[in-house]
């Protein structure tokens, strides 16, 4: 019988490797056995405080063991998650609240001060204050068992061109999909450990969950703090023989450039995949010709899709000066690249939209119905039945091998640092809210 969603995964991991350590954050350890124990007991008191499943709980916390804690025991609960960034602006933050209107929020001492000021404080849950029991007699949940998998799972925010994130909604069949294709492509089992750099507000966070759920790989939670000391970061790895990372190009390009790979060797790490945005092809070579051990891939895929739909395993040779290819789609995910009248591009070097189908694809955007509708159409090339594709707003193109060629936008949106911005957020803020100015025009400079 196949698993319908990610706690049934968990459970059998927590049976088989209960006393393995599931996170290691500084110098706590946190195992299996005790991570299952708080994350069913933070779901029940989840569930009495919302009165049901299938809602939205917030989570506003620094990544942390207790954010792996807190997501899994949403899951339990039977809601779905939603990671906010404790360094946003009370005003994007309300706005948030105000669109998603979650059940409740995870909170704790520190963070908990600036997330009362713009939410009930009676549905607020303090995780220091919580007294941890030392068995599941009292605390088990069933509320997760009637999960199916297309049930949402998760929400991650990125950026609107209004000033209101758009909140995307992903559910566990899209999360299941993807770590079953991954898992036996890469050989992930119970001896790897994550080197978990990425914010919890982004998708590779939850897949880093996934990881750890479904094939009991420790999380080895690298603090934002050390993303200004990137030896040290190196040096953590080293130490907690961490053996994946998935990473976003950016402390990539820096690492490569400050020569910290000399420094450094790196001998348990064997998998290296990085997303997000273009890795220029001159870093990226200092890091193969430096970790000739290690396994790189390129991913491509923005938050509507789980996790990403397009990879290439880079096992040759690339020029400096040649871009990397983003590949081929994964199993099950269907690529259209699509010109401005909406037919389909075949030829090599001809530039195209990205669409996207299957069951990759996000559930929309929640409590947005406009937004999705105009994101999430009907495939232009079938008029017999509902099919609905994912508009990227990326341009590609296939190169002479079939590859897929990242080229840039159709629109405004940037990414930097991993982080999705669109530019006409930011003229929002400058023109509406701060008033700066009265009209003018947001450019991103790369450089």
């Amino acid at each position: 019988m196949y698993n319908i969603n990610l706690i049934e995964y968990f459970q059998h991991t927590v049976w088989k490797f209960g006393d393995c350590v599931a996170i290691i954050d500084g110098d706590r350890h946190l195992s299996f056995n005790d991570l299952n124990i708080r994350a069913q007991y933070i779901g029940s008191l989840i569930y009495n405080l919302t009165g049901g499943v299938s809602n939205v709980v917030g989570v506003f916390l620094n990544k942390s063991a207790e954010a792996v804690i807190s997501d899994i025991g949403i899951t339990y609960s039977g809601n779905a998650y939603m990671n906010l960034d404790v360094k946003n602006p009370l005003e994007r933050l309300n706005n948030i609240l105000n669109l998603i209107k979650p059940g409740c929020i995870i909170t704790d001492s520190k963070n908990k001060g600036k997330i009362i000021q713009i939410y009930d404080a009676d549905k607020i849950i303090d995780i220091d204050e919580i007294e941890w029991p030392d068995a599941l007699s009292k605390t088990e949940t069933n509320y997760w068992k009637n999960l199916i998998d297309t049930d949402i799972y998760c929400v991650i925010n990125t950026s609107g061109s209004t000033g209101t994130p758009k909140a995307v909604a992903l559910n566990h069949r899209s999360f299941i999909d993807f770590f079953e294709q991954t898992v036996p492509m890469y050989g992930f089992n119970e001896n790897d450990n994550i080197g978990s750099l990425s914010p919890i507000i982004f998708d590779i966070w939850s897949y880093e969950l996934t990881l750890l759920m479904g094939v009991g790989a420790t999380i080895t939670v690298l603090p934002d703090s050390l993303a200004s000391f990137p030896i040290r970061i190196l040096q953590l790895m080293e130490k907690q023989s961490v053996t994946y990372i998935f990473w976003v190009p950016t402390i990539m390009v820096n690492i490569a450039n400050m020569g910290l790979l000399e420094k450094t060797k790196l001998p348990s790490l064997r998998l290296v995949w990085f997303a997000g945005e273009v890795f220029p092809t001159k870093q990226f070579n200092i890091w193969k010709h430096s970790l000739p051990h290690v396994q790189f891939s390129n991913y491509y895929g923005p938050i509507e899709i789980t996790l990403d739909c397009i990879y290439y395993d880079i096992n040759t040779e690339i020029p400096d000066d040649k871009p990397l290819p983003i590949g081929r789609p994964f199993r099950n995910t269907g690529i259209l690249l699509l010109d401005s009248d909406d037919k389909l591009v075949t030829n090599p070097y001809t530039e195209g939209e990205i669409c996207v189908k299957g069951s990759s694809l996000a559930l929309g955007y929640y409590n947005n119905e406009e937004k999705t509708a105009a994101a999430f159409v009907q495939n232009p090339l079938n008029s017999h039945y509902p099919e609905i594709i994912y508009r990227t707003g990326d341009i590609a193109y296939y190169n002479e091998d079939g590859l897929l060629i990242f080229k840039g936008r159709k629109d405004t949106l940037i990414k930097h640092l991993g982080y999705r911005i669109e530019l006409a957020e930011i003229e929002h803020v400058i023109i509406n809210i701060l008033k700066i100015v009265s009209n003018g025009c947001v450019v991103y400079n790369s450089s």
